[in-house]
């Protein structure tokens, strides 16, 4: 179990003041000017050495990304880009964050800023997020009166601005290519790649796009150090992480813990343990809404982390835990996100355009039974079809929440469709 000393997110419930005052008080903007001064190199083989991993999903080494721009600004000026359009189901972690520690946020951007040699960073909020960004306004504001954003920020001679930019709601411009897109004022819709971001990203410049947890926690690593960072968690999914738990438990939540923690040890010491008890667990799917989910006796002795979840054929993504218990009807609530990655496609690629409504039709017939056992291998058949063929992730995510069911609950779906055949017989 994470220690007090070692939390990052010191204010995660928002129980302090989330103004500047409040975040120097919990350490926050301490000597800054120091971590910049002691450059770019320096502060991007920290990161690496950290083992930090993208928080957003991916889990791509953050000091890497940072990395691959360009060792020097030409023409086209660099930009950091950070992804605050927190809009996968199940998760709000993001969200604490820029209502109760957005200082955090706002000093990682100027520091992953400066290691990329942006003098600018552009922060993209959920449209719904709105007390959240008049927080992160504030604070940005703040910053800049303190002198610790503008034309000498931290007194180290560096320029650097922050600047929010709220969306207006679409799940698609969570994907980083589609988020410069809708940044740029365009339509939200995945770009090719390549180019990669690095060397074409917003308005055609060197660009880094990164989650909010991802920017927020550099700073303390690089104040305490990677060795530090490196010795939480486990080899390769290094420090600490934000979970969301949330659905068929006592008190559902967000706790920053330790990465590697068992899943059953996480719901029970944070989130007062399943409904009904641990016995009572149908199912849970570990990372947000789009990775597949797992049935109880694989969760008995699950590690929550990157390789141990993909061991398994499912994923850390997002880490928001949604926890169901034996009252739920999984394959109304596999068919329910169906319609959500419908509903949320661009429509930009044939396979996620034609297929997730398909797939949530041939759903919408599972719940009741009203489909062939047959249909149940035609529908395998098309997630794969729709999984790896499109331009973006979105396709992916709504494959795999089907194909975890199919994996693990095909009786059930079997059993509908017997039942209904029965009935309509016996008629």
């Amino acid at each position: 179990m994470l220690a007090d000393k070692d939390r990052i997110f010191t204010n995660l419930y928002g129980a302090h003041d989330w103004r500047l005052e409040g975040a120097r008080k919990r350490g926050a903007w301490d000597n800054t000017k120091a971590i910049l001064d002691k450059g770019i190199d320096w502060i991007i083989d920290e990161m690496k050495k950290s083992g930090l991993r993208g928080r957003g999903g991916a889990g791509f080494p953050t000091g890497l990304k940072w990395s691959f721009m360009p060792k020097e600004v030409k023409d086209r000026p660099h930009y950091l880009v950070v992804n605050a359009d927190e809009s996968e189901p199940g998760t709000c972690k993001d969200r604490d964050i820029l209502r109760h520690d957005p200082h955090l946020l706002v000093e990682g951007c100027l520091v992953a800023g400066f290691a990329m040699r942006a003098h600018a960073a552009y922060i993209y909020v959920r449209g719904e997020f709105y007390n959240e960004a008049q927080n992160l306004i504030e604070a940005v504001k703040e910053a800049r009166a303190a002198g610790l954003l503008g034309d000498n920020a931290c007194g180290s001679g560096y320029k650097f601005e922050v600047y929010v930019h709220r969306g207006a709601g679409a799940y698609i411009c969570g994907e980083e290519t589609a988020l410069l897109e809708s940044l740029e004022g365009k339509k939200g819709m995945p770009r090719l790649k390549p180019p990669f971001p690095a060397g074409s990203g917003l308005y055609g410049c060197p660009s880094t796009v990164n989650n909010v947890e991802s920017i927020a926690v550099a700073p303390t690593i690089l104040r305490r150090g990677a060795p530090w960072f490196a010795g939480l968690g486990r080899p390769n999914n290094t420090g600490t992480k934000l979970f969301c738990i949330s659905g068929h438990v006592n008190k559902p939540c967000n706790v920053e813990e330790e990465m590697g923690i068992p899943l059953k040890e996480l719901i029970e010491k944070h989130a007062g343990g399943v409904r009904g008890g641990w016995d009572n667990l149908l199912a849970i799917i570990p990372g947000g809404a789009s990775v597949p989910l797992i049935p109880k006796d694989v969760c008995d002795t699950m590690l929550m982390d990157f390789d141990s979840l993909k061991n398994v054929g499912t994923g850390l993504g997002t880490a928001a835990v949604i926890v169901m218990d034996k009252s739920t009807d999984i394959v109304k609530a596999i068919a329910r996100l169906s319609y959500f990655y419908k509903h949320e496609s661009c429509g930009q690629c044939t396979p996620c355009r034609e297929g997730t409504g398909w797939m949530w039709r041939v759903m919408e017939r599972m719940v009741t039974g009203d489909a062939r056992i047959e249909e149940i291998d035609s529908l395998q058949d098309v997630t794969k079809q729709v999984e790896g063929h499109t331009i973006c992730a979105l396709g992916d995510a709504a494959a795999w929440p089907i194909q975890g069911l199919i994996k693990h609950f095909r009786p059930e779906m079997e059993r509908r469709i017997r039942a209904r055949t029965e009935k309509l017989a016996a008629e």
